[in-house]
Formats: structure tokens, sequence, C-alpha cells
């Protein structure tokens, strides 16, 4: 579990990219089509940080969890919105935003993982459906 200083500053990171993203103003038709991985091609990979406040702050997901779709996905809409990783604040189908969302993804975990560094985190970087069900099972008796 992350310290609080380094979680004010993961969540004031977020502040930051929220607000760029909204600068560069991508379209969001809200077809839920990111959060369906399989389907879409891709997997969401976060780092431990981010999981830790995701995790911390997310609401109740069906277990185990699949690397197919995101377990906070309901009707189209995050359900995790407030503690969303990085990934997902960047991320939109919108093809005239691919380019930005690349360099603001490359400046933004570089950030992270300097973060990490300052705070004496070990830093990992996996699928978001790993940490669930890592999570997961640390709860279960003898886990």
């Amino acid at each position: 579990m992350i310290e609080n200083q380094m979680q004010r500053q993961v969540l004031d990171m977020y502040r930051e990219v929220d607000a760029a993203v909204a600068a560069a103003g991508p379209i969001c038709v809200a077809s839920g089509k990111c959060c369906r991985f399989k389907e879409y091609g891709h997997t969401l990979f976060l780092s431990n940080p981010e999981a830790d406040i995701l995790l911390s702050n997310a609401p109740p997901y069906e277990q185990p969890v699949s690397a197919d779709f995101c377990p906070f996905q309901k009707e189209n809409l995050c359900t995790a919105r407030e503690p969303r990783p990085l990934a997902c604040r960047i991320f939109f189908c919108d093809p005239n935003y691919q380019e930005t969302a690349q360099s603001l993804t490359e400046e933004y975990l570089h950030r992270l993982k300097d973060l990490a560094r300052e705070n004496d985190i070990e830093w990992r970087y996996a699928p978001l459906h790993q940490f669930l069900n890592e999570h997961d099972a640390a709860k279960e008796p003898g886990g």
C-alpha cells in the first residue's frame, strides 16, 4: 500500500492528466468498447501505485476478474471514475486523438515511475485483472 503523500501526488497528477485530456478535446461516444478489452483488442495496464488507489476507492466488483473486460463498466459507463488509472483517463477511441494520447501516456507514465522511485516504491506494471485477482486472493483465508 502506498503512503498518503504519494497517493496525494498521484491524485494531483490525475487532475493534471484530466485537464490535459480535456484541453485536447477527444470525442467519447460512450460506446463502452474501451472497457471491453478482448472485443477492442487491447489490455489495460496500470502500475502498482495506481492499483492501490483504485483498490482503496473503487466500488465492489465481481470476482474473479477476467482479462476480457473491465469489472467496473456498467451499462457502458465507469463505476470507478474517480480512482481510475492513467490509461483510463487518457484513452479515447477518437482517431484524431491517438497521437496526443500516446504523448500524454509516455509523459505521465514517466512521471509516475519517477514518483515511485522518489518514494522508494518498487515499480510494477501489469494488467488490471492481475492486480484485482491478486488483491482478492490476498483477502481470502490463507491468502
